[in-house]
């Protein structure tokens, strides 16, 4: 199934607002909030990021814009794994969370791939 850019635009913006109640939801303390913040800049970027990537100038600006997303998504991965293995939530509850993110993640990792290949 190939995704048109609008589509990836409405999953990327579900996956951030999906990050905002996953934070809020997050329970008290330091560490849930620090974890959480970090969670919050990392899972919200891909969204504007990729935006910015759909009205790239060239070829090279919108593999440039998609390492970005790419990075962001990775990171938005490690910070929901140490909530799980610090104990501060339960797989389960953020079990779609993760699927959804490696998901968007091999989209953008092919999609740069695709961009370098036509470049060359």
């Amino acid at each position: 199934m190939r995704m048109d850019a609008e589509e990836l635009k409405r999953r990327m913006k579900r996956f951030a607002l999906a990050i905002v109640r996953l934070v809020q939801s997050l329970p008290p303390g330091r560490n849930p909030a620090t974890l959480g913040q970090q969670l919050l800049r990392a899972g919200t970027s891909p969204g504007a990021n990729y935006r910015a990537a759909c009205r790239a100038r060239s070829r090279a600006d919108f593999v440039a814009k998609m390492g970005i997303v790419e990075e962001e998504l990775d990171e938005s991965i490690y910070w929901i794994e140490l909530l799980v293995e610090a104990g501060i939530l339960p797989a389960t509850t953020v079990e779609a969370l993760m699927k959804e993110a490696e998901e968007l993640l091999r989209i953008t990792v092919a999609s740069i791939r695709t961009a370098r290949r036509a470049r060359s």
